[in-house]
């Protein structure tokens, strides 16, 4: 074995029986913020690889205060030096062509932001880095000064879980037992009930479910959506999946409704997915079944009870005629103190792209769906032709994108 072939065992081994005093204190546990300065400080790869595995499988046993302490020690300790940033600033304004633009640039990316990065590079690191950052979502609350780190986890994230390195899968009945049960505990707006209620929702020709998977985290779906062939723009979850109805032939169907999209990783809220899922399903749908013409949601609109409550209580979902204009103002109407849409799921559609189609009372007669949304459920219409200029209209100017029959209910509220 040559030299250089030999050294990267040779410092592996060292590694594995070095225990070295960063590793640990008297009582045998991980001492982490010292094991994390040594990784910031490490050149040699394999020591690096071995010590980041060591910091990730610590934390992993941090108990609530322990793992306060780690994030207010990312936090405050490995934060950008601000007034070294201001000398660097100041002396490349006035000085551009001296070479200091690559130290300002250093100085300005926080030091956790490098000790992630690092700690990136052990096996199975990316998904333990999303738990990470779940964890720190769940203390943001009590801990708003902990903001920092997450615009930094949220800003790396972004960027390693971004469209390109995304991979769409379609999920079938016979797709792994391990996955499907994932999609099962991941549902989030039509709860699956049991494994036949499953198995309606894929094996029929009428039925598709497609998921985003990343490469770093294969098993682990990060979004997927629910879709339904159909005859006709459909108005009821509850004719959607009746376990009494009789499956359409793929060949007869003009419309794709995308009835549920639920989000699988919670420390991955905020690097949006969804729009580009749509968008791909939509497209590759069109192109294996050229007889769809209509891609539309069926969604819900967990805003608007609340928002009846507060002024002064919802119409029965058996008053129509009273509830659709109310809903209709809802979501085109009522907006949050940014000056966007109040609903979330339609800040999501129309921030995508899609039209407000149609609003049907009735549709979702489930404790959830009534609890929120009064039993309402919205058409969001994805006219390939016209998505990019709605999603411009909406990002540049707030412009609701909405059916004549939708903007004539809002005017009766």
């Amino acid at each position: 074995m040559g030299m250089l072939a030999a050294r990267p065992l040779a410092n592996l081994l060292a590694t594995l029986m070095d225990r070295r005093a960063f590793l640990g204190r008297a009582d045998g546990a991980l001492d982490i913020e010292a094991a994390c300065r040594t990784l910031l400080a490490e050149r040699d790869e394999t020591t690096g690889m071995h010590l980041a595995a060591s910091i990730l499988a610590g934390y992993s046993t941090l108990g609530p205060e322990a793992l306060l302490a780690f994030f207010r020690f990312l936090n405050d300790d490995l934060d950008i030096d601000a007034a070294r940033i201001a000398d660097l600033a100041g002396a490349y304004r006035d000085a551009p062509e001296g070479g200091g633009y690559g130290a300002l640039r250093s100085a300005t990316e926080p030091v956790r932001q490098r000790l992630f990065r690092r700690l990136n590079e052990a096996p199975g690191a990316t998904a333990a880095i999303v738990r990470m950052r779940e964890d720190l979502l769940r203390l943001l609350p009590d801990h708003p000064a902990l903001a920092r780190t997450d615009h930094d986890l949220r800003q790396l994230l972004g960027s390693w879980f971004n469209r390109g390195f995304l991979v769409l899968q379609r999920i079938t009945w016979d797709s792994p037992a391990s996955i499907l049960e994932k999609i099962i505990a991941y549902e989030a707006v039509h709860e699956i009930d049991t494994w036949d209620d499953l198995r309606r929702r894929l094996q029929p020709e009428d039925r598709r479910c497609f998921a985003f998977f990343h490469p770093s985290v294969p098993s682990e779906p990060l979004i997927f959506v629910e879709v339904a062939l159909t005859q006709g723009t459909p108005g009821s979850i509850q004719a959607l999946l009746s376990d009494k109805r009789e499956a359409l032939p793929e060949a007869e169907a003009d419309t794709a409704v995308f009835y549920s999209i639920s989000n699988c990783q919670p420390g991955l809220a905020g690097v949006s997915f969804g729009n580009s899922l749509i968008k791909q399903v939509a497209h590759d749908l069109s192109r294996d079944l050229p007889n769809l013409r209509t891609f539309v949601t069926l969604s819900p609109i967990p805003g608007l009870a609340a928002w009846l409550a507060a002024r002064g209580g919802a119409p029965a979902p058996s008053e129509p005629a009273r509830l659709l204009p109310l809903a209709a103002s809802y979501l085109l109407d009522a907006r949050d103190g940014r000056g966007r849409p109040l609903d979330p799921v339609a800040r999501f559609h129309l921030g995508n792209g899609a039209q407000v189609h149609a609003l049907h009372a009735g549709a979702d007669l489930s404790a959830k769906g009534l609890a929120a949304s009064s039993g309402v459920m919205v058409n969001y219409l994805y006219d390939l032709g016209r998505i990019s200029q709605n999603a411009a209209g909406f990002a540049d100017k707030g412009l609701i994108a909405a059916a004549p029959a939708v903007r004539a209910l809002a005017r009766k509220a």
